[in-house]
């Protein structure tokens, strides 16, 4: 349900730029963070209700991208660029994996590696993606874009219910009418 952001694209380039630092201290690299990016959907939570409503990420399909990622650190360790593999972290990652290069790819591509690593390395890339949606919402709110952004993301949600913008229009009328319309339908 994340076409809500599609009217946002602007903003979400801004905090991309803003989130950099952030991506440069964590353990991924700016490509490994564009990588997992791809499996990290934004929804808003309650957002009928701008109060209450917060930006998640939805972080369920980055186990699906983490295999690449393993392709780009043992692709780096194989002749990429001295240095380019990942954060500060990520070097001491590879070096943890014992089965790096080819033989460690098989080994992961078969279910074989170090289950543990692939399970922190989820762990930290969703716990990323969701300091980034909160920095998402801090952006909208801080542009007065929050209110429209839920309203959007209301009709979004409303849409994929199989109703339309016009269903609520209605049913807000009716429920504003006044109570001549509750008497009639009892």
């Amino acid at each position: 349900m994340s076409a809500w952001t599609d009217q946002f694209v602007g903003d979400r380039m801004a905090v991309d730029r803003e989130f950099t630092q952030r991506v440069a201290a964590s353990e991924f690299s700016s490509q490994e963070w564009g990588t997992i990016m791809t499996a990290v959907e934004f929804d808003i939570e309650e957002p009928e209700s701008p109060e209450r409503a917060r930006v998640v990420a939805d972080t369920e399909k980055i186990a699906q991208v983490l295999p690449a990622i393993d392709q780009m650190r043992d692709g780096m360790g194989m002749g990429g660029a001295p240095g380019s593999g990942g954060g500060s972290a990520g070097a001491d990652d590879d070096s943890s994996r014992g089965g790096s290069g080819l033989f460690g790819s098989i080994k992961s591509s078969l279910g074989m590696g170090d289950g543990d690593d692939g399970e922190h390395r989820a762990e930290a890339a969703a716990a990323l993606a969701d300091e980034y949606a909160a920095q998402f919402q801090e952006h909208l709110e801080q542009q007065g874009k929050w209110e429209q952004a839920c309203e959007v993301a209301a009709s979004v949600g409303d849409a994929e219910r199989g109703e339309t913008v016009g269903d609520q229009v209605d049913s807000a009328a009716t429920d504003t009418a006044g109570d001549s319309d509750d008497a009639s339908d009892e």
